[in-house]
């Protein structure tokens, strides 16, 4: 059964114990270990006490999140009349593989490791500037834009900006989006142990 199989990944991308999973459907730690490991068959009102369990946590969580609360603050970006040169060997250093390009202020497109490779493989690559290779800016949303969406977005773009009042004001990308919702606190009220 591929919900079986689930079990373990769904709760850890939700952050929940083993033993808070096992006390919300009354079985012990050891019991769904052996379950999350295949070792012993659950029957399949156990299965649908576990799915109805994690389904649960993921209303409780989603919906609270903004892009805002997962966006990392600092935005590492490079102007637009950068030589090439200089933007790879900031990529470089950085551990960057793309990164939003500015002019004036503003975020006017992106620069990743593809474009820079194709420009600097030309002749003219080593006296051209970011702004003459650049991409499509990344997708742009606004910090209240809820995080459940923006996997999806993160699945098309390899990153989104967060904006404010029309200011750069923070980046996500699927590890940020990740990092956040492991880390945050789960809201739930205290799973009663059975009676």
């Amino acid at each position: 059964m591929e919900a079986i199989a689930q079990i373990r990944k769904r709760r850890l991308s939700l952050g929940i114990s083993l033993g808070d999973l096992a006390r919300a459907v009354g079985r012990s730690d050891a019991t769904l270990s052996r379950i999350e490991r295949g070792q012993i068959r659950p029957s399949y009102e156990l299965v649908q006490r576990i799915w109805s369990f994690l389904e649960d946590q993921e209303g409780a969580v989603a919906p609270h999140l903004t892009a805002a609360d997962v966006m990392k603050r600092e935005v590492v970006t490079v102007p637009g009349d950068t030589p090439l040169h200089d933007a790879a060997l900031q990529m470089e250093r950085g551990a960057f593989s793309q990164l939003p390009v500015l002019s004036g202020g503003r975020v006017t497109g992106a620069i990743s490791e593809s474009a820079l490779l194709r420009a600097l493989g030309q002749p003219s690559g080593r006296r051209a500037k970011v702004r003459d290779v650049q991409e499509p800016a990344f997708p742009q949303v606004d910090g209240s834009f809820p995080a459940d969406l923006l996997a999806g977005i993160l699945t098309r773009y390899p990153a989104v900006l967060v904006l404010h009042r029309g200011d750069l004001a923070g980046i996500v990308t699927k590890t940020d989006l990740l990092r956040g919702l492991r880390g945050t606190p789960l809201r739930r009220p205290a799973v009663a142990g059975p009676s």
